[in-house]
């Protein structure tokens, strides 16, 4: 079994003394930023110049500098850019800073697992990736609870790079529900399969698929639409509050039945062949080296892709239905 990490296991006192520097105030960078000055943190944010998060990020408390202002005055750096952002920033506006003992952190192992940036040796790298996305993970906090996070150390220049990543990781209240050590590999390859062949690109796929599937039978979009894509929040909220076997105590037998019976007719071997060919291209780093040239190119393809999937039939409507349901706005 994997290491985990509670409050009782980290020691905030290791960053006392510290400044911290979040690089971006996206989903993660606010999250992270605003928990870690709610813990009694010395934290600044760093943006480029003319960032409309500028005013944001003040006018929720913080102090914001540009990246290179705060990547000299912090010991301990965070970057949460977008991955295809991160190397250009951190060759920039980072590295020229980067003096010996510093912290350079990530959230995301894609840019150090895949070379695209390399620290010098005499800095600490570590990752701490909270298992949420940002506005989830303040609201918890908020509420003084926390999400599960990911703890990582690629190098340990100082000898203390895993005890000040665990501080780091309290910070931001991941230590609150729970911290597994990982290695920066491990978290990249199955951050990126989970994303391409379930999260995102399966279930999309999946839902799709299904829809067209009835469409061409005849069957009414409105009715696909529900049964295909509306009703699969009410599931995955029951996979996220007890997994599978709640899920089908909590379903009819019937629809328990058609699970074990016509799932793997539609999930069959071949897909999970499928699988497999996705992950080697994510473990030989090609799936990256098409991400960098696609983001290097202008991305022709990641545009048109785009397009095309916001016009598909099931995105139509869906949008008249959902605007229709006074019930989506509810924050609870």
């Amino acid at each position: 079994m994997a290491n985990m990490y509670y409050e009782s296991d980290a020691d905030m006192d290791l960053l006392a003394d510290k400044h911290i520097g979040v690089i971006g105030y996206g989903s993660q960078g606010h999250a992270h930023a605003l928990n870690l000055l709610d813990s009694g943190l010395n934290v600044s944010v760093g943006l480029y110049e003319g960032s409309n998060s500028w005013s944001k990020a003040e006018s929720e408390g913080l102090k914001v500098g540009t990246v290179a202002e705060v990547a000299k005055e912090s010991d301990v750096i965070m970057i949460l850019i977008p991955d295809h952002l991160q190397s250009k920033v951190y060759d920039e506006s980072i590295l020229p800073h980067l003096l010996p003992g510093k912290t350079l952190m990530f959230a995301h192992g894609f840019n150090i697992h895949y070379d695209a940036i390399q620290p010098p040796d005499n800095v600490d790298v570590s990752m701490v990736a909270p298992k949420a996305p940002g506005h989830r993970m303040r609201e918890v906090y908020t509420k003084d609870s926390g999400v599960p996070g990911l703890l990582a150390v690629h190098q340990d220049a100082t000898g203390n790079a895993h005890a000040v990543g665990l501080a780091y990781a309290r910070g931001v209240g991941c230590t609150r529900a729970g911290v597994l050590d990982t290695t920066f590999k491990e978290e990249t390859e199955t951050d990126l399969f989970g994303e391409q062949a379930v999260l995102c690109g399966g279930v999309a796929a999946l839902v799709k698929a299904a829809f067209e599937t009835l469409i061409d039978a005849g069957y009414q979009p409105e009715s696909a639409y529900f049964e295909c894509m509306h009703e699969l929040k009410l599931i995955v909220d029951l996979f996220y509050q007890g997994g599978m076997e709640y899920m089908r105590y909590s379903v009819s037998d019937t629809a328990e039945y058609g699970d074990y019976t016509r799932g793997p007719v539609v999930i069959d071997d071949s897909v999970k062949e499928n699988m497999k060919k996705v992950l080697e291209q994510i473990q030989d780093g090609s799936f990256a080296k098409e991400w960098i040239t696609e983001n290097d190119e202008g991305r022709p393809t990641f545009n048109r892709l785009r397009e095309e999937n916001a016009e598909h039939p099931i995105e139509e409507v869906g949008k008249e239905l959902r605007g229709m349901m006074s019930f989506l706005s509810d924050p609870d």
